[in-house]
């Protein structure tokens, strides 16, 4: 494997992982909106939205760092 191909490598396990820890914590909120809703509930609810959207902007800036790679690496595009 080329050197320079790890560090792609890396960024692109980094932009899958954090999709996939978005995946789920998008799937923890749809299970908490589709229960009967307490008070308790809707905290939960409320908070597993805010979690998802954390991880969200994780994943968008796994992609930005993992795109700018590949940009460098094919057009020679600076950050």
């Amino acid at each position: 494997m080329e050197e320079g191909n790890q560090g792609l490598d890396q960024l692109q396990g980094a932009y899958k992982a954090a999709v996939e820890e978005w995946i789920a914590a998008i799937r923890k909120e749809e299970d908490l909106a589709s229960a009967n809703h307490s008070v308790a509930e809707i905290d939960q609810w409320e908070q597993a939205h805010f979690h998802e959207e954390d991880l969200r902007n994780k994943a968008k800036a796994a992609k930005r760092e993992y795109e700018n790679a590949l940009r460098f690496k094919f057009f020679a595009i600076p950050e």
